[in-house]
């Protein structure tokens, strides 16, 4: 038998409030390195603020999180991008004036020393030809899919440790999630672990190995994907559709 895959990220007792609102009541989940990890659930039940806590954009009330056995509980967002932390917001998180290559720079300028800078850039633009078309295009000019390719093209240049991707299908044309849903696979396939926050449940359970529903701000299922079947969507997804969660 072959040992299991060691763990990657550890969340235990993770709390995340806005002021008097809380948005995560005691949240525990394991993401074993090498593996997708699908958080599923209904809009409101916290995936968000959990995705933020681990990325280091949202500050927990309570509990922690380790990465790869350090405890970086609170840790600002360019501290984990340093650790090897990417992550990928619903919002893209573009700057819309400068250029293509501009935005793709600046990230690169946080994740990967200067030596290497030159060649993850010419990689970005190789896996998104149309961006290699635009690259002097300014990104607030792109259509929704490519500023997605852009927002997936700077964590690609460099493949990180884990990658965040929190609800990066969101408003694309069907084509356009594909290609999401294509490259995910790609950097998986190349041994990054990935932490999956998406509306489309089927989907998002076809590239998991392990999926964990929230509700209200607290786990209420987690267990192989495989094992997620209708009546785990029913009880759990508030009766939304399972495929646009």
């Amino acid at each position: 038998m072959s040992a299991a895959p060691a763990t990657l990220l550890e969340v235990r007792d993770l709390e995340v409030a806005y002021g008097s609102a809380r948005a995560l009541f005691g949240v525990s989940l394991d993401v074993p390195q090498g593996s997708v990890v699908a958080v599923l659930g209904a809009n409101g039940a916290g995936k968000s603020s959990l995705a933020g806590a681990i990325a280091g954009t949202v500050t927990p009330k309570a509990g922690t999180v380790t990465f790869g056995g350090v405890d970086v509980t609170g840790l600002p967002a360019h501290r984990m991008c340093r650790a090897g932390v990417a992550y990928v917001p619903e919002d893209r998180n573009l700057f819309p004036h400068l250029s293509v290559r501009d935005n793709l720079w600046a990230q690169l300028r946080f994740s990967v020393p200067r030596a290497e800078r030159r060649a993850a850039l010419e990689r970005a633009l190789s896996l998104f030809p149309v961006l290699a078309e635009r690259r002097n295009q300014g990104a607030g000019t792109l259509s929704g899919g490519e500023q997605q390719m852009l927002a997936l093209a700077r964590v690609l240049a460099a493949p990180p440790r884990l990658l965040i991707a929190d609800e990066m299908s969101m408003g694309l044309a069907p084509r356009m999630v594909d290609v999401v849903f294509e490259s995910l696979a790609r950097i998986r396939d190349e041994g990054v672990t990935v932490l999956l926050v998406e509306q489309f449940v089927e989907r998002a359970l076809d590239l998991a190995d392990v999926a964990v529903v929230l509700r209200h701000g607290r786990v209420v299922w987690s267990g192989p994907a495989a094992d997620v079947g209708t009546d785990v969507l029913a009880e759990y997804l508030s009766g939304e559709a399972s495929s646009a969660l």
